[in-house]
């Protein structure tokens, strides 16, 4: 007895079915001019993201090294400082980095009604 009477067996041999592979549309890495925000404007978005996304792994990494620092300063107030310098520097690059993001979103908000409209751009180009 067929559980699923829905479902049936296909053969690679039957009719028509052979070399009926639809490859899809055409492979465009960064969209062209007529898509909109396809192009420069989503290569650069792309280029700015993987800069912020650097830039944290950066304050990250540097924050972990600074600890380091400070609790292998063993009471040397010159280590302390330069290593209480090096924590107070990385926190502030991470809050500059979310601190753009944060006023993109709201100028975007509230010139335009969109808050992704700065940081995700359409540009509609010649048809």
């Amino acid at each position: 007895m067929n559980i699923l009477p829905v479902l049936e067996k296909v053969y690679a041999q039957a009719g028509s079915v052979v070399g009926t592979i639809d490859p899809g549309p055409a492979f465009k890495p960064y969209g062209d001019v007529t898509t909109p925000g396809g192009g420069f404007v989503l290569f650069f978005s792309n280029v700015l993201r993987l800069v912020f996304v650097g830039a944290g792994v950066y304050a990250l990494l540097n924050l972990v090294v600074a600890g380091f620092q400070y609790m292998s300063a063993a009471g040397d107030t010159k280590a302390l400082n330069a290593a209480w310098a090096r924590i107070w520097q990385s926190l502030l690059g991470l809050v500059i980095i979310v601190g753009s993001f944060a006023l993109a979103a709201m100028f975007g908000f509230i010139i335009f009604g969109d808050a992704s409209f700065i940081l995700n751009p359409k540009v509609y180009g010649p048809k």
